[in-house]
């Protein structure tokens, strides 16, 4: 006989795996840190990509100016301002990636947790059942 209570959990433990199951399984498999610390470089890589082709695109609209107004100081002023224009939005944008994978991880642990918990129930139910 269908026990309502076995179908209902099993029901919701196969839709747990089917929606947000395969990535929280992947994602749960790495420890929070080595989660992060990847994500992390992996925006560093991207942030560094992306302000090197807007820095040669400002540089290559500005190109003529630049020409006008060539000398050591103007030069070395701004590469100083891209420097620290580089290194605030490197920092802004690691600080904020850092902070959203870190919740993602800690979200997908969660819900690891409960569907471990979910199946443990599942096992006992099945046990109580052939005693």
């Amino acid at each position: 006989m269908l026990d309502e209570k076995k179908v209902k959990l099993m029901t919701h433990l196969a839709l747990y795996e089917q929606t947000q199951g395969e990535e929280d399984f992947k994602i749960s498999a790495y420890y929070r840190k080595d989660y992060v610390s990847l994500h992390v470089i992996y925006s560093f890589i991207s942030v560094t990509i992306g302000y090197v082709c807007a820095a040669a695109l400002v540089a290559l609209a500005g190109f003529d100016v630049l020409m006008e107004k060539m000398s050591n100081g103007f030069i070395l002023l701004l590469l100083l301002v891209a420097f620290i224009g580089y290194i605030l939005i490197v920092g802004i944008y690691i600080g904020i990636s850092s902070y959203v994978f870190n919740r993602k991880h800690k979200a997908a642990r969660q819900r690891v947790k409960r569907y471990n918990h979910n199946l443990i129930k599942l096992l006992k139910m099945y046990e109580k059942e052939n005693e």
